[in-house]
């Protein structure tokens, strides 16, 4: 196989372990309020949306010591330990209790910072200038195909259910446990790229390792890890500074918040309008399922199409972000105020239309494509003005994205849907905005770079 063929294996094969993981994880994400409301009882007091702000929280901080730990130990190492952490969380389910709940939220918080970090670091070495925009459609798309099994388990499980009884939970969080520690596996499949086609970072560069390379690992003192270590830190912290971060830093706190109106907030308000009938609760697979269309279709065509679109990641951001306004003013109209703070029995008020089930699972539908558009473009363009630090890079990233998203969810205990989305519109717009102007630094410095190269 070519060296450009591996690359490619690689990034698919990084893209189907994700997506087992995600199947679980971002499934257990989608329906953990609605079960929690379902078994909340004098042994067991928590919060969906608490145990996700808690994750994006320590997630956020976590992102600082992220890179020495990848550093120190891979990133194939790094994300299959990190993968049995989130295994751990869904498992809990089976038998909650408020301390392993909360306890869970923590190391997963942890983990998925390390997680994000490795990814990041195994798509960056694995990519070139010209393959970047492609490579993250690629794996975006088999990402969020994780949206599409899961959610589509959950519709068929729990179809015509009213409550959730125990039985249901077990049997749902035991697949999910068993589907999550399938993708954790599937990263030791991961090779080292071949040293004349791997990236010329050094901080990256010894990170994959094979069996051929034991004995150079071997040579590491502690003193070489730790120094490295520290180094890693030093540059995540110098980058978060740096003017173009600066200005993605916007737009990458954006899809923060809409990652957790999507993943939490949305699917909750669904299962609450008792206008949708007794399909409510499985309504929201299907809401899971169409937002993962969304996602892939965005993922494929705009990674695939990355290099022929004429001027370059702007039309496609400015796409995500209509689509989502679009979607927030259809939700805004049909989907009750009160939605996501109802309890178990759900709301019976009204918007300002009579409440659609098509009209929801079309904004599901719009807020996948929209958000795709926004990952794929910001993974492409973090990979491109700083592959010679990928790892910091995407580690400042996740820090950004999951702060915000804490800070969503925290405030998602306590703002009608109304509020929610009108934050939602003003900081995806000034979001925009910001990426235009880093989108031009990038064009400014790559015809600088084809310049310098001729």
């Amino acid at each position: 196989m070519s060296p450009e063929g591996k690359k490619l294996l690689n990034i698919i094969i990084l893209g189907f372990g994700f997506m087992f993981m995600f199947t679980a994880f971002q499934t257990c994400g989608n329906i953990e309020q609605t079960v929690i409301k379902s078994f909340n009882s004098t042994e067991f007091h928590g919060s969906g949306y608490t145990s996700m702000a808690i994750i994006y929280c320590v997630f956020s901080a976590s992102n600082l010591i992220a890179p020495s730990v990848v550093t120190i130990i891979g990133p194939q190492l790094s994300m299959f330990i990190s993968g049995l952490f989130y295994s751990a969380y869904i498992a809990m389910f089976i038998y909650p209790y408020t301390w392993s709940f909360y306890t869970a939220s923590v190391l997963v918080g942890i983990a998925a910072a390390v997680l994000w970090t490795a990814q990041g670091n195994v798509l960056a070495i694995n990519s070139t200038d010209s393959t970047i925009g492609r490579n993250s459609g690629v794996f975006w798309a088999l990402l969020q195909f994780s949206l599409f099994f899961g959610n589509l388990y959950i519709y068929c499980a729990w179809h015509g259910h009213v409550h959730i009884t125990d039985k249901d939970r077990r049997t749902v969080f035991i697949s999910l446990t068993v589907i999550s520690l399938v993708g954790c596996f599937l990263f030791f499949l991961i090779r080292k790229p071949d040293p004349e086609s791997a990236s010329s970072s050094d901080v990256t560069e010894p990170l994959l390792q094979d069996e051929s390379s034991d004995s150079s690992a071997s040579s590491f003192r502690c003193s070489d890890l730790c120094s490295q270590a520290l180094d890693a830190f030093v540059r995540a912290c110098k980058m978060f500074v740096t003017k173009e971060m600066l200005l993605l830093s916007i737009s990458i706190g954006y899809t923060g918040l809409e990652l957790t109106f999507y993943s939490g907030v949305y699917g909750t308000c669904i299962g609450a309008m008792t206008s949708f009938g007794q399909d409510a609760k499985s309504l929201i697979g299907i809401s899971g399922i169409c937002i993962g269309l969304g996602e892939i279709l965005g993922g494929s065509v705009f990674g695939m199409l990355n290099k022929r679109i004429r001027f370059g990641r702007n039309p496609v951001v400015l796409l995500g972000l209509c689509t989502h306004i679009v979607a927030f003013f259809l939700i805004f109209l049909n989907i009750a105020a009160d939605a996501p703070l109802a309890p178990e029995e759900g709301t019976d008020r009204q918007a300002y239309i009579t409440p659609s089930v098509g009209v929801a699972l079309l904004c599901s539908f719009l807020l996948g494509l929209g958000d795709s558009c926004f990952n794929t473009q910001l993974l492409s363009i973090v990979g491109f003005m700083f592959r010679d630090n990928s790892a910091p890079a995407f580690a400042v990233f996740k820090f950004i994205q999951s702060i915000m998203a804490a800070l969503a969810f925290y405030y998602s205990n306590y703002l009608l849907l109304h509020w929610q989305l009108l934050i939602l519109v003003l900081v995806g717009s000034l979001g925009t905005i910001t990426f235009f102007k880093a989108e031009q630094m990038a064009e400014s410095s790559r015809r600088e770079s084809d310049y310098d190269s001729i």
